[in-house]
């Protein structure tokens, strides 16, 4: 679920009860008006006596709006007046007035608290809140994140699931860390566990992170299905193996006997579990990462994996994808990704892209309030993205077509790029000596002895490192050029006559736009 979708309709109690009260008496229910940040004035439809309430979205969620001190009602312009250092409805989204007109002729004008006018309109008000309560509850009931109890118990069914009750074994779970293991290291829940011959299973039930540094961490465990009542009771220590290798784990095992639960399993504990078999339905397999990709619209030209040829070899708990796909698709793609890989894999998936960051002055028309120039930046920003987004693999972003939309934004009157940092992707480039040349090197001065000639070809093949693509970016000043290809001068670059190049290493890439509109455009006021 979204965030914007986790509620299905919400009105809050007390603010029915204003827009009845509204109606009423006569007055404007619920008028919308688009709310532009550069702008501070917002004039009604009709005339108005007063207003009664504003409500809107603020960082997507609802909220109401307090008089006197996020907004004002301007009586000489009939209309809204947002107070800059007050709470601002969210950008481009739609804000709703109440207000009296001053022309009413409702026979009903006493709206004070304890007249009957007012008792009525909040009796009403409480039921058609409860409805909505009662739509939303129903609503959620049907997602596994926002489900609870019994109608959890209901979605999970779906997968086979079924609560765990306290009849199954719990207890902790010690996990080491490898010597050679650096940086973090997460333990899924599901992970699946087992004595030393099998003979009985266990998984963990809330995830946990081996932090940078961090030797051991204990993970709560239970009995699996096939285990429930005494079956799930073992020895401290007896539980010392790991069903799915863990990239990072070296062992496990339990300093403390398990025993029967105390507790039923809990909602979190329970969507983590059907999470986990979500997971499990792809089988996390090399195909089934393959296909998600595919799915989502993206093409696997190269996999590294530690299966694979020489060439093409990642070390143990890793996989490396190379796609062809848009840069807007790529973080879709690698959450699909991140999704079916199998517990304790480390999946990365890389794409040939040209990364650009332009630093560019904007003169812009005066009289802009602050928040407004924020707004000029962000617009540049996505006017910009538009354009590179348009660009097909392969294709150049021309300095002039950026010049160009920058310029054309409201509100702009000059604009000039002073500079443009380009990095690309890492695809794993060889550093040093082929391994060709490190064979060659390895049998030279080596007797004609086979077993001689076996152990240096051997040795030079394990320390010889895998040649794998990176999730890092190279900087690459060569991909900025001028028109003529040449190398992109200081004046070229100030006058838009400059390209950057959709090129990683000999193939067509994809160019990507990284901007901060805070950081990389420079606003100045244009001289009246």
């Amino acid at each position: 679920m979204k965030p914007e979708t986790v509620t299905l309709i919400e009105r809050p109690y007390q603010e029915i009860v204003d827009d009845i009260l509204t109606a009423i008496v006569g007055g404007v229910v619920n008028e919308p008006i688009l709310f532009d940040i550069k702008r501070d004035l917002y004039p009604l439809s009709e005339p108005a006596q007063d207003i009664r309430s504003i409500t809107g979205k603020v960082n997507s969620q609802q909220h109401t709006f307090l008089k006197e001190i996020d907004f004002l009602f301007n009586v000489g312009s009939n209309a809204v007046e947002w107070d800059s250092k007050g709470t601002l409805p969210d950008d481009n989204s739609t804000f709703y007035v109440d207000y009296i007109r001053p022309t009413s002729r409702s026979p009903l004008t006493d709206i004070n608290v304890g007249s009957v006018t007012r008792t009525l309109s909040e009796a009403i008000g409480r039921e058609i809140s409860t409805v909505y309560q009662q739509i939303n509850l129903a609503y959620k009931s049907g997602f596994i994140d926002t489900a609870g109890g019994r109608s959890l118990e209901l979605v999970v069914s779906i997968l086979g699931l079924t609560r765990k009750t306290k009849e199954f074994a719990v207890g902790l779970a010690t996990f080491f860390r490898d010597a050679n293991s650096s940086g973090n290291v997460t333990i899924p829940e599901g992970t699946l566990l087992s004595t030393a011959k099998g003979e009985i299973f266990f998984e963990t039930t809330q995830p946990r992170t081996l932090q940078q540094g961090q030797v051991r961490i204990d993970a709560p465990i239970r009995a699996t299905d096939d285990f429930k009542g005494e079956d799930g009771k073992v020895a401290a220590g007896a539980i010392n193996q790991i069903s799915q290798p863990l990239a990072g784990i070296s062992r496990v095992t339990n300093f403390d006997a398990t025993f029967l639960g105390t507790a039923d399993e809990t909602d979190a504990e329970l969507r983590l579990r059907a999470k986990a078999a979500l997971r499990a339905l792809g089988k996390a397999t090399l195909a089934a990462l393959q296909r998600v990709v595919l799915e989502g619209s993206g093409k696997v030209t190269e996999v590294w994996d530690p299966a694979a040829p020489p060439d093409h070899r990642s070390e143990v708990g890793t996989v490396i994808l190379l796609i062809e796909a848009e840069p807007e698709r790529f973080a879709s793609l690698n959450s699909a990704v991140q999704e079916t890989r199998a517990a304790g894999v480390q999946a990365t998936l890389v794409s040939r892209y040209v990364f650009f960051k332009p630093r560019i002055f904007v003169t812009h028309s005066p009289a802009l309030t602050a928040a407004g120039k924020l707004k000029v930046a962000e617009d540049i920003k996505n006017e910009l993205q538009a354009y590179v987004d348009e660009l097909g693999s392969g294709a150049a972003a021309e300095g002039e077509k950026l010049l160009q939309t920058i310029k054309g934004v409201d509100d702009v009157s000059d604009a000039k790029i002073v500079d443009v940092v380009v990095w690309k992707s890492d695809l794993g480039k060889p550093a040093g000596e082929s391994l060709v040349d490190t064979l060659v090197t390895a049998v030279q001065g080596t007797s004609t002895d086979e077993t001689a000639l076996r152990t240096a070809l051997a040795a030079a093949l394990a320390t010889t490192p895998p040649l794998v693509p990176t999730s890092t970016r190279i900087p690459d000043r060569s991909l900025l050029q001028s028109l003529d290809g040449q190398p992109a001068t200081d004046a070229q670059i100030e006058t838009g006559e400059f390209q950057i190049v959709a090129q990683v290493d000999g193939a067509d890439g994809w160019v990507v736009l990284d901007l901060n509109s805070e950081a990389d455009i420079v606003l100045q006021e244009q001289e009246s």
